[in-house]
């Protein structure tokens, strides 16, 4: 088969954590040919789906884990598979690259995950959709009525922004801090823009679960342990990830998330989860496969290619 993968620059990819470059290795060993884009290398041409490709040969070598052969630029239906890889933020590029994979999943190609879905599921707002495994929030730009929620919660609790990412922008903030006013007037622009407010759950000093799940189903986790002066697990903030069991609470939260999740195309994400209660729903382009891997001795990424195998061979029949 032939899989495109649109993600960041692949001279910058970390090979020993990056989820993308697992997949780019699994799919190589399996005999499909791999190509590398960017999001400057989309474009429509005559209401065609478009891109300058370069096929790309991946190993695990330390500063030379990538090299690229032919380029070429053409229809980007005629690929059996398309992988949307482009770390966040959502932005205005962002929703106009999946806009045009949109024209390119209409052409042929199996897009993973579904553009439309990608653009329906802020990675923030998206968990609101299942109210009965997520802890109480308020999503709000007014400072008195997230201050009157910090009070009904009992005088601490977490702050975020919708549009973040990697942990960026996010605060715990209790009622005596000298500081909340200044924080919640920054947090929301000075009332102009709404932020979530979320109870606080102090289950995040035993790890923030990164569960990743496949078309519905859990494959596997780990927990990111945030350092004793932070209150985020965010790997590159510090945190340190150690082994982890999928929980019957953690199946709870897929069989409620699953059918949502398949009718919305979104088949591969990362669910947050501190303690007992869903807090994010990943699905731009979801890591933590290749730590999971080295706790646990699997290779979920081979689960995950045979998903797309089997997704893109069913597409073609349908196609007959």
């Amino acid at each position: 088969m032939r899989f495109a993968f649109v993600m960041d620059p692949i001279q910058n990819v970390l090979i020993d954590k990056d989820t993308t470059f697992v997949f780019m290795l699994e799919s190589q060993a399996r005999g499909h040919e791999v190509h590398y884009l960017e999001m400057e290398d989309l474009f429509i041409e005559r209401a065609r789906a478009m891109g300058r490709t370069r096929r790309i040969e991946v190993r695990r070598e330390y500063r030379n884990h990538f090299t690229f052969h032919e380029e070429t630029v053409g229809a980007l239906g005629t690929f059996d598979a398309i992988f949307m890889r482009k770390d966040p933020p959502f932005d205005i590029p962002y929703l106009h690259a999946t806009q045009l994979l949109d024209l390119a999943q209409q052409e042929g190609a199996c897009v993973l995950n579904n553009p439309a879905g990608l653009r329906a599921a802020n990675e923030k707002l998206y968990a609101l959709n299942f109210s009965a495994v997520i802890p109480p929030t308020l999503v709000s730009q007014s400072s008195k009525r997230i201050k009157d929620f910090l009070e009904e919660l009992g005088g601490e609790m977490i702050i975020k922004p919708v549009d973040g990412h990697g942990g960026s922008g996010i605060f715990y903030v209790h009622r005596h801090d000298r500081n909340l006013n200044s924080l919640l007037e920054t947090a929301t622009r000075e009332g102009r823009e709404p932020i979530i407010a979320q109870r606080y759950l102090p289950e995040v000093r035993q790890g923030d679960k990164r569960l990743i799940v496949l078309n519905g189903a859990p494959l596997g986790c780990t927990l990111r342990v945030p350092r004793a002066d932070e209150h985020r697990g965010n790997i590159h903030v510090g945190g340190t990830c150690i082994k982890a069991e999928v929980t019957p609470r953690d199946r709870e939260i897929c069989r409620e998330l699953a059918p949502r999740l398949r009718q919305d195309g979104l088949y591969f994400v990362g669910l947050d989860i501190i303690g007992d209660y869903l807090t994010e729903v990943n699905v731009t382009s979801p890591t933590g496969v290749q730590e999971i891997d080295t706790l646990n001795n699997v290779r979920l990424e081979a689960q995950v290619i045979d998903f797309v195998e089997r997704s893109v061979e069913e597409r073609h029949r349908q196609r007959v």
